[in-house]
């Protein structure tokens, strides 16, 4: 920071930063005092909005007051208070058994009810968890409004293991004076379990990797995203097709939005390509919060160069400071090109929905385009299908009517996005695709959803019989049931028997 800055320091760090015991603050902390700024959020006290009662029926604050209940079990005695807060720092419960604390943290607001985001209530711990959407811990001295100067907060985003989507955050506060060494590793641990305990208790699925982030080119010959080559798709797919590439064609910047996995990225690569048959396309996936600075020096140059066209995947997932920086940046390449003479820039991005779009890239969006689940779709099951299994041994590979109506039975939690891991798998053990090729999900019986020690369970069935036992009795033998027992829960699982 510099006298040149046009934002104000709260008062505990306006001295000279990294003179004496003060030392200089990160740039998201400094990126967070100017968004508390930029919210109109007072230097002096906080002032949250009061949500009157809290959802409680969700996978999430079961499982996260499961796990805050039984950490405040071991540390009764200790001048903290666990909490758990959703997705807008809406704060869900708290547990403490020092009076003294709950007592001071009603009179700032910090109680089930009230929501404490950045934008209620400045820089803070959750809120910084919830708009970086990484481990923060905000230390007195740091917090945004002097009401808040006398606690130290650590707090850890928890992402859905499904479906990658921010839940909310644990947050763990104690007064300003007590060490905070332990509190952030304390904060992640109880996030990490809440996780654990929300996959566990998920049916079975599995959960979705890590954001890594990623740069590439596109190529016709690759159904990654960007690069969806695959035709005769369904009216749905065709239709926001064509409403993508009119508002590329217009110079207009475009947000495909649904959920992740369904296409979002190949709909804007494909269109891009139909808009603009010459340019060069680039596709950032955004990276692991750790990794964003760098994934930024990487690709960033690029939006400056001639006939380059960009797709930055997840935008629902970059740190708020992150969409700020790339966001100036967006406006620095427009204005450049502008300058040259050369062409607008041309880009879109991928998101849940438009409100999940970070407030510094909203304003770019000028076109919103919604991409439909691949359930929703059904026409364009087999037709990928088949796409990927050419793709995959590079000739025709054929499907039995099993394979095709367990394929179209499926309700794809993981989209597209999991139709090409599963027919690709497939493809590669076979020249005819059939229900054994296919994971042990795909013979459930049609409605229902199989618990995960019946998934185990049947599993286990299904490795058995993939060794071919001489007969019912043998494979009934090497699972430790009868053969009785084992013929129902063939029928059960709908599973062929062993010849």
């Amino acid at each position: 920071m510099t006298a040149d800055d046009d934002v104000a320091l709260p008062r505990r760090v306006s001295a000279p930063l990294g003179v004496g015991d003060v030392a200089a603050p990160s740039k998201r902390l400094v990126a967070s005092w100017r968004r508390s700024e930029e919210y109109g959020v007072s230097l002096e006290t906080v002032d949250p909005t009061w949500a009157g009662s809290v959802v409680t029926d969700s996978l999430f604050f079961e499982c996260g007051h499961e796990v805050l209940e039984s950490l405040h079990q071991t540390l009764v005695d200790e001048p903290l208070s666990l909490m758990l807060t959703d997705a807008d720092g809406l704060v869900l419960n708290r547990f403490s058994g020092d009076t003294s604390l709950l007592r001071a943290l009603d009179r700032v607001h910090l109680a089930p009810g009230f929501a404490f985001s950045e934008r209620e209530a400045g820089t803070n711990g959750l809120g910084l968890a919830l708009a970086d959407r990484t481990p923060s811990l905000v230390r007195a001295e740091e917090h945004y409004s002097a009401s808040l100067c006398t606690y130290t907060c650590a707090a850890v985003p928890v992402i859905d293991p499904i479906g990658g989507r921010l839940e909310g955050c644990v947050n763990i506060t104690t007064w300003s004076r007590s060490s905070a060494g332990l509190l952030l590793a304390l904060a992640e641990s109880a996030a990490s379990t809440t996780t654990a305990l929300m996959l566990a208790r998920s049916g079975g699925r599995t959960a979705r990797p890590a954001p890594k982030g990623g740069v590439f080119r596109v190529q016709q010959a690759r159904l990654e995203p960007a690069a969806g080559t695959a035709r005769s798709m369904s009216a749905s797919w065709d239709d926001a097709l064509d409403a993508v590439t009119t508002a590329l064609r217009s110079g207009r910047v475009v947000a495909a939005v649904g959920e992740p996995g369904s296409g979002r990225a190949t709909l804007l690569g494909q269109a891009l390509r139909r808009a603009h048959p010459r340019i060069r396309v680039l596709s950032a996936d955004v990276p692991a919060p750790e990794d964003v600075d760098a994934w930024l020096e990487l690709w960033t140059p690029e939006l400056a160069k001639p006939d380059t066209a960009v797709v930055v995947e997840n935008v629902d997932r970059l740190p708020a400071w992150a969409a700020h920086e790339l966001r100036q940046r967006a406006v620095a390449a427009v204005s450049s090109r502008s300058v040259r003479g050369g062409s607008d820039l041309a880009w879109g991005v991928t998101a849940g929905d438009l409100e999940a779009v970070p407030a510094p890239l909203g304003p770019l969006v000028d076109t919103v385009v919604p991409v439909p689940a691949l359930r929703e779709r059904p026409d364009d099951v087999m037709a990928l299908a088949h796409w990927v299994a050419h793709q995959a041994r590079m000739r025709e590979v054929g499907f039995t009517p099993a394979a095709e109506q367990a394929l179209l039975a499926h309700d794809w939690p993981g989209n597209v996005d999991e139709l090409v891991r599963v027919v690709r798998d497939a493809a590669t053990r076979a020249e005819t695709i059939d229900l054994r090729h296919l994971p042990p999900a795909f013979s459930a019986p049609a409605g229902h959803r199989l618990t995960r020690l019946q998934t185990v369970e049947r599993d286990e069935i299904v490795r058995v019989m993939a060794g071919h036992p001489s007969s019912v009795g043998d494979a009934a033998a090497q699972l430790g049931m009868s053969r009785a027992t084992l013929y129902r829960k063939l029928r059960y699982y709908g599973l062929a028997r062993p010849r």
